[in-house]
């Protein structure tokens, strides 16, 4: 008996599931969906950039305003032509945020063994410190770590993941929060 219940039951809401408006009733449907839409007026743009206030002197107004990293060609440790604009970027900023501390961290790609490429992440990240410190950053505001390839920034065993690990990437200390 049950059975008979359930299987009624299941039938009735296959055969409402499937009816369909009579032509009229959607096409007035439709047309009032319409017009509630263009009554409506379009979200404004505001609310939106209010939400994305960012905070000067913060990570993310570093990061959106200037750029947090620099790349390095494979096995390399020296500066890039193409990176020298960013790092520029980045001293300029942080002579405007002289309370500002920073971490410069190293990485490295996958390729290589683990020693080899802490030494090399080193290496990059004190590349990177000294050309900060030549555009006039005081050294004493930078620090560095050498993660080696520990801490990919994408996944994958490729020349496109390879060449977004190779990098060096700075961390604000003691910044406002975003």
């Amino acid at each position: 008996m049950r059975f008979k219940i359930v299987s009624l039951i299941a039938a009735m809401a296959f055969v409402s599931a499937c009816a369909t408006e009579p032509e009229e009733d959607a096409a007035a449907s439709s047309a009032g969906a319409q017009e509630t839409q263009a009554a409506a007026p379009a979200p404004a743009a505001a609310p939106a950039a209010a939400a994305e206030q960012i905070a000067p002197g913060s990570q993310r107004d570093f990061i959106v305003n200037v750029g947090d990293r620099v790349y390095f060609d494979f096995d390399r440790s020296d500066i890039r032509g193409d990176q020298v604009a960013t790092l520029e970027a980045q001293a300029a900023w942080l002579q405007n945020f002289r309370g500002v501390t920073i971490v410069v961290e190293g990485h490295a790609d996958e390729r290589g063994t683990r020693e080899y490429n802490l030494a090399l992440a080193e290496r990059r990240a004190n590349a990177h410190k000294d050309y900060l410190v030549s555009l006039g950053v005081d050294p004493a505001r930078v620090e560095t770590v050498s993660y080696g390839k520990e801490r990919p920034a994408v996944l994958g065993s490729n020349e496109a993941a390879w060449a977004q690990n190779r990098r060096g990437v700075v961390v604000l200390r003691n910044a406002p929060a975003s």
